[in-house]
């Protein structure tokens, strides 16, 4: 069965004292504003309603807790990069993103939502360099590839993978699309292994390709 099937909402954080105190596994969903985040947990959750799919960019303004089983959860994070947004509320953003990635001990990875046409923005990268000192993994899916013919869209994975290359070997890229609902198969290897290391998981080569680490340059704040 899908491993976030049976996942269904638990609740909604806006400050970091009130996450689950009984989290035993969660995995977060980052990403910019209309980057297709909603939609992607819509997808790997065989669902359609599960994470609010928005017109409007932005509209996620907290933390987002969706239960599976044994306390582990999916956890939908705040859009971020939204030009709109007033500064205070983007100010908490940052607060709220940077301290739930640097220091919730229960995450076992981030899930690094891009769209394939606009990858690895400046916010995309200061993203990753505030999860890099944990040490723990990151997964991009590279959304709506189905915008792209096969050969962009085989260029844009080379790219971005080669780009994570320099970052960190805790890093991985695929291809991802909700309209066709492709790579899923993949993307829910990748997440089943992170939530149950002890359980083999048949991962695609081609999904994981790690190399060796070097230190992200830091830049502008998210927002």
């Amino acid at each position: 069965m899908n491993f976030a099937q049976s996942a269904r909402f638990f609740v909604t954080v806006n400050h970091l004292n009130d996450l689950p105190a009984d989290s035993s596994g969660e995995i977060a969903f980052a990403g910019r504003s209309n980057a297709g985040k909603s939609s992607a947990i819509n997808t790997l959750a065989n669902q359609t309603r599960l994470a609010f799919v928005s017109k409007t960019p932005g509209r996620t303004q907290h933390i987002n807790y969706f239960v599976l089983r044994d306390g582990r959860y999916l956890v939908d994070l705040p859009g971020y990069g939204y030009a709109k947004v007033p500064g205070a509320i983007k100010d908490h953003w940052r607060g709220l993103l940077g301290d739930y990635l640097q220091t919730r001990v229960p995450l076992r990875g981030v899930v690094l939502i891009m769209d394939i046409r606009r990858p690895l923005t400046e916010l995309d990268r200061v993203m990753l360099n505030w999860f890099l000192p944990t040490g723990k993994p990151v997964h991009c899916l590279l959304t709506k590839s189905d915008k792209l013919s096969r050969s962009a869209a085989a260029i844009a994975l080379r790219q971005v993978r080669a780009a994570l290359r320099q970052m960190s070997p805790h890093f991985s890229v695929q291809l991802f699309s909700s309209l066709k609902k492709s790579g899923a198969a993949e993307a829910e290897a990748v997440l089943t292994a992170w939530l149950d290391p002890e359980t083999p998981a048949d991962i695609p080569v081609d999904v994981i390709d790690n190399v060796a680490c070097t230190n992200l340059a830091d830049t502008k704040n998210l927002g």
